[in-house]
Protein backbone atom coordinates (compact mmCIF):
# COMPACT_ATOMS: atom_id res chain seq x y z
CA UNK A 1 0.00 0.00 0.00
CA UNK A 2 2.91 2.36 0.51
CA UNK A 3 4.40 1.83 -2.96
CA UNK A 4 5.38 5.35 -4.14
CA UNK A 5 4.45 4.39 -7.69
CA UNK A 6 0.78 4.37 -6.70
CA UNK A 7 0.97 8.05 -5.85
CA UNK A 8 1.74 8.90 -9.49
CA UNK A 9 -0.88 6.58 -11.05
CA UNK A 10 -2.70 9.66 -12.28
CA UNK A 11 -4.53 8.19 -15.24
CA UNK A 12 -5.03 4.71 -13.71
CA UNK A 13 -7.21 6.09 -10.90
CA UNK A 14 -10.37 4.25 -11.91
CA UNK A 15 -8.71 0.99 -12.93
CA UNK A 16 -6.63 0.72 -9.77
CA UNK A 17 -9.65 1.26 -7.53
CA UNK A 18 -11.76 -1.23 -9.47
CA UNK A 19 -9.08 -3.92 -9.36
CA UNK A 20 -8.33 -3.38 -5.67
CA UNK A 21 -11.99 -3.49 -4.63
CA UNK A 22 -12.70 -6.65 -6.63
CA UNK A 23 -9.53 -8.28 -5.30
CA UNK A 24 -10.54 -7.60 -1.70
CA UNK A 25 -14.07 -8.78 -2.37
CA UNK A 26 -12.91 -11.96 -4.04
CA UNK A 27 -14.12 -11.17 -7.56
CA UNK A 28 -17.43 -12.29 -8.98
CA UNK A 29 -18.84 -8.77 -9.39
CA UNK A 30 -18.67 -5.90 -11.84
CA UNK A 31 -18.76 -2.33 -10.62
CA UNK A 32 -22.19 -0.71 -10.90
CA UNK A 33 -23.10 2.71 -12.26
CA UNK A 34 -23.24 3.89 -8.65
CA UNK A 35 -19.70 2.62 -8.03
CA UNK A 36 -18.29 4.40 -11.06
CA UNK A 37 -20.10 7.60 -10.11
CA UNK A 38 -18.69 7.37 -6.60
CA UNK A 39 -15.14 6.95 -7.93
CA UNK A 40 -15.72 10.06 -10.00
CA UNK A 41 -16.79 12.08 -6.94
CA UNK A 42 -13.56 11.03 -5.20
CA UNK A 43 -11.54 12.02 -8.25
CA UNK A 44 -13.26 15.39 -8.56
CA UNK A 45 -12.78 16.00 -4.83
CA UNK A 46 -9.04 15.38 -5.25
CA UNK A 47 -8.92 12.37 -2.94
CA UNK A 48 -5.57 10.60 -3.55
CA UNK A 49 -5.57 7.11 -4.97
CA UNK A 50 -3.66 5.85 -1.95
CA UNK A 51 -6.37 7.17 0.39
CA UNK A 52 -9.06 5.32 -1.56
CA UNK A 53 -7.10 2.06 -1.48
CA UNK A 54 -6.42 2.44 2.24
CA UNK A 55 -10.08 3.17 2.89
CA UNK A 56 -11.13 0.05 0.98
CA UNK A 57 -8.70 -2.05 2.99
CA UNK A 58 -9.92 -0.56 6.27
CA UNK A 59 -13.58 -1.22 5.40
CA UNK A 60 -12.89 -4.82 4.40
CA UNK A 61 -10.65 -5.45 7.42
CA UNK A 62 -13.39 -4.27 9.77
CA UNK A 63 -16.00 -6.29 7.92
CA UNK A 64 -13.83 -9.43 8.14
CA UNK A 65 -13.67 -9.01 11.92
CA UNK A 66 -17.45 -9.19 12.28
CA UNK A 67 -18.72 -12.41 13.91
CA UNK A 68 -21.39 -12.88 11.24
CA UNK A 69 -20.76 -12.27 7.55
CA UNK A 70 -23.73 -13.73 5.71
CA UNK A 71 -23.39 -11.32 2.77
CA UNK A 72 -20.46 -9.91 0.87
CA UNK A 73 -19.74 -6.22 0.39
CA UNK A 74 -21.51 -5.46 -2.87
CA UNK A 75 -20.71 -1.79 -3.44
CA UNK A 76 -17.89 0.68 -3.05
CA UNK A 77 -20.39 2.86 -1.19
CA UNK A 78 -19.84 0.62 1.83
CA UNK A 79 -16.25 1.90 1.92
CA UNK A 80 -17.08 5.60 1.46
CA UNK A 81 -16.71 6.68 5.09
CA UNK A 82 -13.42 4.80 5.47
CA UNK A 83 -12.12 6.44 2.29
CA UNK A 84 -12.94 9.93 3.55
CA UNK A 85 -11.30 9.15 6.90
CA UNK A 86 -8.16 7.89 5.16
CA UNK A 87 -8.06 11.05 3.03
CA UNK A 88 -8.27 13.25 6.13
CA UNK A 89 -5.53 11.24 7.85
CA UNK A 90 -3.26 11.60 4.82
CA UNK A 91 -3.98 15.33 4.65
CA UNK A 92 -3.02 15.81 8.31
CA UNK A 93 0.12 13.72 7.83
CA UNK A 94 1.09 15.76 4.77
CA UNK A 95 0.70 19.02 6.69
CA UNK A 96 3.02 17.72 9.37
CA UNK A 97 5.55 16.48 6.85
CA UNK A 98 5.55 19.77 4.95
CA UNK A 99 6.71 21.54 8.08
CA UNK A 100 9.89 19.47 8.09
CA UNK A 101 12.85 21.01 6.19
CA UNK A 102 13.83 17.52 5.00
CA UNK A 103 10.43 16.77 3.47
CA UNK A 104 10.81 15.29 -0.05
CA UNK A 105 9.31 17.08 -3.03
CA UNK A 106 5.94 15.79 -4.17
CA UNK A 107 5.88 13.96 -7.50
CA UNK A 108 4.31 15.89 -10.36
CA UNK A 109 0.78 14.59 -11.06
CA UNK A 110 1.35 14.89 -14.81
CA UNK A 111 4.05 12.23 -14.94
CA UNK A 112 3.26 9.51 -17.47
CA UNK A 113 1.50 11.73 -20.03
CA UNK A 114 3.08 12.13 -23.44
CA UNK A 115 1.91 14.76 -25.95
CA UNK A 116 1.39 12.12 -28.64
CA UNK A 117 -0.78 9.97 -26.35
CA UNK A 118 -2.85 12.95 -25.27
CA UNK A 119 -3.38 14.08 -28.87
CA UNK A 120 -4.51 10.56 -29.84
CA UNK A 121 -6.94 10.51 -26.91
CA UNK A 122 -8.40 13.89 -27.89
CA UNK A 123 -8.84 12.94 -31.55
CA UNK A 124 -10.42 9.60 -30.66
CA UNK A 125 -12.99 11.39 -28.52
CA UNK A 126 -13.61 13.88 -31.31
CA UNK A 127 -14.43 10.99 -33.65
CA UNK A 128 -16.81 9.49 -31.06
CA UNK A 129 -18.58 12.79 -30.53
CA UNK A 130 -19.12 13.26 -34.28
CA UNK A 131 -20.42 9.75 -34.85
CA UNK A 132 -22.36 8.97 -31.65
CA UNK A 133 -25.29 11.37 -31.98
CA UNK A 134 -27.44 10.63 -35.06
CA UNK A 135 -28.88 13.37 -37.21
CA UNK A 136 -32.31 12.70 -35.68
CA UNK A 137 -31.06 13.78 -32.28
CA UNK A 138 -32.17 17.19 -31.03
CA UNK A 139 -30.11 19.65 -33.04
CA UNK A 140 -28.85 21.57 -29.99
CA UNK A 141 -27.21 18.46 -28.53
CA UNK A 142 -25.64 17.50 -31.83
CA UNK A 143 -24.38 21.03 -32.44
CA UNK A 144 -22.70 21.06 -29.01
CA UNK A 145 -21.10 17.67 -29.72
CA UNK A 146 -19.82 18.78 -33.13
CA UNK A 147 -18.43 22.02 -31.73
CA UNK A 148 -16.74 20.07 -28.92
CA UNK A 149 -15.18 17.72 -31.49
CA UNK A 150 -13.72 20.69 -33.39
CA UNK A 151 -12.27 22.06 -30.16
CA UNK A 152 -10.76 18.67 -29.28
CA UNK A 153 -9.00 18.50 -32.65
CA UNK A 154 -7.63 22.01 -32.14
CA UNK A 155 -6.40 21.07 -28.65
CA UNK A 156 -4.83 17.90 -30.05
CA UNK A 157 -2.90 19.91 -32.64
CA UNK A 158 -1.71 22.36 -29.99
CA UNK A 159 -0.68 19.51 -27.69
CA UNK A 160 1.42 17.87 -30.40
CA UNK A 161 3.49 21.04 -30.61
CA UNK A 162 4.74 20.17 -27.11
CA UNK A 163 6.54 17.12 -28.53
CA UNK A 164 10.28 17.39 -28.11
CA UNK A 165 10.10 20.09 -25.50
CA UNK A 166 11.54 19.54 -22.06
CA UNK A 167 8.43 20.84 -20.32
CA UNK A 168 5.25 18.76 -20.02
CA UNK A 169 2.06 19.89 -21.73
CA UNK A 170 0.11 22.46 -19.74
CA UNK A 171 -2.09 19.81 -18.17
CA UNK A 172 -4.13 22.00 -15.85
CA UNK A 173 -5.08 24.40 -18.62
CA UNK A 174 -5.97 21.54 -20.95
CA UNK A 175 -8.08 19.84 -18.27
CA UNK A 176 -9.96 23.09 -17.70
CA UNK A 177 -10.83 23.20 -21.41
CA UNK A 178 -12.07 19.62 -21.27
CA UNK A 179 -14.13 20.33 -18.16
CA UNK A 180 -15.88 23.22 -19.91
CA UNK A 181 -16.63 21.03 -22.94
CA UNK A 182 -18.09 18.30 -20.72
CA UNK A 183 -20.27 20.76 -18.82
CA UNK A 184 -21.70 22.13 -22.07
CA UNK A 185 -22.34 18.60 -23.34
CA UNK A 186 -24.07 17.55 -20.11
CA UNK A 187 -26.24 20.68 -20.15
CA UNK A 188 -27.32 19.99 -23.75
CA UNK A 189 -28.11 16.33 -23.01
CA UNK A 190 -30.13 17.25 -19.91
CA UNK A 191 -32.11 19.82 -21.87
CA UNK A 192 -32.81 17.32 -24.66
CA UNK A 193 -33.86 14.47 -22.34
CA UNK A 194 -37.55 14.23 -21.30
CA UNK A 195 -38.17 14.98 -17.63
CA UNK A 196 -39.63 11.55 -16.96
CA UNK A 197 -36.38 9.90 -18.07
CA UNK A 198 -34.30 12.08 -15.76
CA UNK A 199 -36.71 11.36 -12.89
CA UNK A 200 -36.42 7.63 -13.58
CA UNK A 201 -32.61 7.77 -13.56
CA UNK A 202 -32.59 9.73 -10.29
CA UNK A 203 -34.97 7.16 -8.81
CA UNK A 204 -32.48 4.43 -9.76
CA UNK A 205 -29.70 6.39 -8.09
CA UNK A 206 -31.78 6.87 -4.93
CA UNK A 207 -32.57 3.15 -4.84
CA UNK A 208 -28.91 2.17 -5.22
CA UNK A 209 -27.84 4.73 -2.63
CA UNK A 210 -30.45 3.81 -0.01
CA UNK A 211 -28.34 1.27 1.95
CA UNK A 212 -25.38 3.66 2.20
CA UNK A 213 -26.93 7.08 2.87
CA UNK A 214 -25.94 7.01 6.55
CA UNK A 215 -22.30 6.67 5.53
CA UNK A 216 -22.33 9.78 3.32
CA UNK A 217 -22.74 13.51 3.79
CA UNK A 218 -25.45 15.53 2.04
CA UNK A 219 -23.06 17.21 -0.44
CA UNK A 220 -21.49 13.86 -1.26
CA UNK A 221 -24.89 12.31 -1.99
CA UNK A 222 -25.87 15.28 -4.15
CA UNK A 223 -22.63 15.07 -6.15
CA UNK A 224 -23.01 11.32 -6.51
CA UNK A 225 -26.55 11.65 -7.88
CA UNK A 226 -25.32 14.23 -10.38
CA UNK A 227 -22.49 11.97 -11.59
CA UNK A 228 -24.90 9.04 -11.79
CA UNK A 229 -27.24 10.95 -14.11
CA UNK A 230 -24.34 12.17 -16.25
CA UNK A 231 -22.94 8.68 -16.64
CA UNK A 232 -26.31 7.23 -17.62
CA UNK A 233 -26.89 9.92 -20.25
CA UNK A 234 -23.45 9.38 -21.78
CA UNK A 235 -24.02 5.61 -21.86
CA UNK A 236 -27.40 6.10 -23.52
CA UNK A 237 -25.90 8.15 -26.37
CA UNK A 238 -22.56 6.30 -26.61
CA UNK A 239 -20.60 9.43 -25.76
CA UNK A 240 -17.10 9.43 -24.20
CA UNK A 241 -15.78 11.14 -21.10
CA UNK A 242 -13.38 13.90 -22.10
CA UNK A 243 -11.27 14.27 -18.97
CA UNK A 244 -7.64 13.13 -19.08
CA UNK A 245 -8.45 10.85 -16.16
CA UNK A 246 -10.13 8.59 -18.72
CA UNK A 247 -7.06 8.09 -20.88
Amino acid sequence: MDDPARQTSYFNYFTEIEEHFLRRRGGGLLLSTLDWALIETWKVAGIPLEAVLRGIDTAFDRYDQRPSRTQKINSLAYCSQAVLTAAEDMKEAAVGASESPDAPAKPRPTQGFEPEAIATFLRRNADLLESALPQATVSASRNVAVDAAKTLRRLAQATEKETGRKSSPRMEELERHLTVLEEKLFAALLAATPDEQIVAIRAEADHDLAPYRRKMSGPQIEQLQKQYVHKRLLEKHGLPRLSLFYM
